[in-house]
């Protein structure tokens, strides 16, 4: 995938991204984006000639990162705990600061049956490479003795993966971002709670 973009380009991708962050698929137009932008909704089909495709580039992008993110931690943490730690703590300081407050695939699941086909199918890719990700760790976590599993480690690293959304949940829905944190810290400790 060429990952170059014109500046007015990355520019429409930047505010596509806070615009699904904030409220999803379905919850913005070309004409949003073009008030954030200040090009016509023509130059934007220029860039992306549907919301579908603009979104899916998004995604795909996201899903760059997101990769990058799990391997920098692969590199710099051999100890799992702390790789599980780095992760929460990398939402929850995106969350208190107003970075990211929102995975925006998390979000884009919950329109599933109503999103594009080609934006469903980078969502899903994310929560493979997520749930792949978590797996290792948490395998590697139980291999070492230092995670107490009740089921398998993919079992488990798909019940960590739902907690952490849901922790983004509740932090939107209490209007409270500690709330991620103390939330999210509850699913490693249990982690480490012998059965």
């Amino acid at each position: 995938m060429n990952t170059e973009l014109s500046p007015k380009a990355a520019e429409i991708i930047a505010h596509t991204r806070s615009l699904l962050e904030a409220g999803s698929y379905n919850s913005f137009s070309y004409a949003d984006i073009s008030a954030r932008v200040h090009i016509s909704k023509a130059s934007i089909h220029h860039h992306f000639p549907s919301k579908a495709e603009l979104v899916r580039v998004v995604v795909a992008r996201y899903r760059i990162e997101a990769r990058a993110g799990m391997a920098v931690l692969n590199q710099q943490l051999a100890d799992p705990l702390d790789a599980l730690k780095a992760y929460v703590n990398y939402w929850s300081k995106c969350i208190k600061d107003g970075t990211s407050s929102f995975c925006i695939c998390a979000l884009l699941a919950a329109e599933m049956p109503t999103i594009p086909e080609e934006v469903a199918a980078e969502v899903q890719g994310h929560f493979e490479d997520l749930s792949t990700w978590l797996t290792s760790i948490f395998a590697k976590g139980v291999a070492e003795g230092k995670f107490h599993l009740k089921d398998s480690p993919a079992i488990e690293a798909r019940g960590f993966m739902a907690s952490v959304h849901g922790a983004m949940l509740a932090a939107r829905g209490f209007g409270d971002p500690q709330a991620f944190e103390t939330l999210a810290q509850l699913s490693i400790n249990r982690l480490t709670l012998a059965n």
